[in-house]
């Protein structure tokens, strides 16, 4: 089989591939390969796309506030219409969890984050039928909706018009470097590229391993969400998170919500389902929040969160094997930073200068090198 060239190859077919793609495919040639047989079908399309700054924690919140207005106002040139969609969210706490509230608060003191104090009565407006335990609140009246899909196909048809190449159904083998460039093997054939891009999400300790690049310790957590009929919920609910991170939910559509227990079970790079067990847990913690009745349990799935040792996304070129870039590591947040994320990410690859829009935050926190030597076998 014959073999291709390209400048860049792109493993993985989810946002974080088609984002950063989108802002470097006019500076060079750009393959991509997903090893399934259509983009998206993992982590990016199973997400319950919500943007909200103080998601992922302080060190996340300035991606997604740089992320914020590109996707309520993006370029004309890459999307007609915002992605954001008017949403709020509410941090739920029992009595006697004010600690909880002041270590929210102070988490992002300095960050521009704004945040409103719900007493009790507020709350009851906001979520008529709470139950009576559930009486701290703070607001945070930014949170919005995120029509990912829309911005998936934003980002691949933006890089399909500047030259980008893709392949699905196509499986990274093994890759090795060879006179100053990369030898890959794939199930489609091989491919000789200058750098390589992981980009593969939950697979992303995997895709270094095959190229003989350390792993820096990616780890899969599984993610399960259900939607509920439930006929008494209001007809639009924000975004409700427990302050102590026991789980998370919002309306969708009249009657029905998207209800999560907010697990992180350590899993393995597949396509994950979601267990009976963690679906139980889920109307269980819910129905101790709220009096709706559940009528149904309409649709349940779950997805893989991937996330390095310190909960941080990895973006940058790896210390020690020359060619090889990561992009990585990207938790629940990809879908919210993606953005901010690509900009710094194809600035970094491609050795420019930071875009405006994220040139104030400390890309250096983000690096691969921050995780000092690594072994082989973690």
């Amino acid at each position: 089989m014959a073999m291709t060239a390209a400048d860049v190859l792109i493993v993985g077919g989810g946002m974080a591939g088609y984002s950063i793609a989108a802002e470097i495919a006019h500076h060079a040639r750009v393959l991509l390969i997903e090893q399934e047989d259509q983009p998206g079908y993992h982590a990016s399309g199973r997400s319950v796309a919500f943007w909200e700054e103080t998601y992922g924690g302080p060190g996340v919140q300035p991606l997604t506030s740089a992320s914020g207005p590109l996707l309520s106002r993006p370029d004309p040139a890459f999307a007609e219409n915002s992605f954001l969609l008017p949403r709020g969210a509410i941090h739920l706490g029992r009595r006697g969890e004010q600690s909880l509230v002041d270590r929210l608060l102070g988490d992002f003191a300095n960050s521009g984050v704004q945040f409103e104090r719900l007493g009790v009565d507020a709350l009851a407006d906001a979520l008529p039928g709470l139950r009576s335990d559930w009486a701290i609140g703070v607001a945070e009246p930014s949170c919005a909706d995120i029509d990912a899909a829309a911005l998936l196909a934003a980002y691949r048809r933006a890089a399909r018009r500047k030259g980008l190449q893709e392949r699905f159904a196509t499986r990274l083998g093994s890759a090795r470097r060879v006179g100053g460039s990369w030898e890959v093997e794939t199930s489609s054939g091989p491919i000789s590229c200058d750098r390589i891009v992981n980009a593969a999400g939950a697979w992303a300790d995997d895709v270094a391993g095959r190229c003989g690049v350390a792993p820096v310790g990616i780890l899969p957590l599984r993610r399960t969400v259900v939607q509920l009929r439930c006929p008494t919920a209001p007809a639009h609910v924000p975004l409700v998170i427990a302050l102590d991170g026991s789980f998370y939910f919002k309306s969708e559509g009249s009657g029905r919500l998207w209800l999560s227990p907010h697990d992180e079970t350590p899993d393995i790079a597949r396509d994950v389902a979601p267990e009976e067990l963690d679906v139980a847990v889920a109307i269980d913690r819910f129905t101790q929040v709220v009096d709706w009745p559940v009528a149904a349990v309409e649709h349940k799935w779950a997805g893989l969160r991937s996330f390095a040792p310190d909960r941080m996304p990895v973006y940058g070129p790896d210390p020690e094997v020359t060619g090889f870039f990561w992009f990585a590591g990207q938790g629940g947040f990809g879908i919210q930073t993606a953005p901010a994320a690509a900009q710094i990410g194809a600035a970094r690859l491609i050795g420019a200068d930071l875009p405006d829009a994220v040139q104030h935050i400390d890309v250096s926190v983000y690096a691969p090198d921050r995780f000092g030597a690594r072994a082989m076998s973690r």
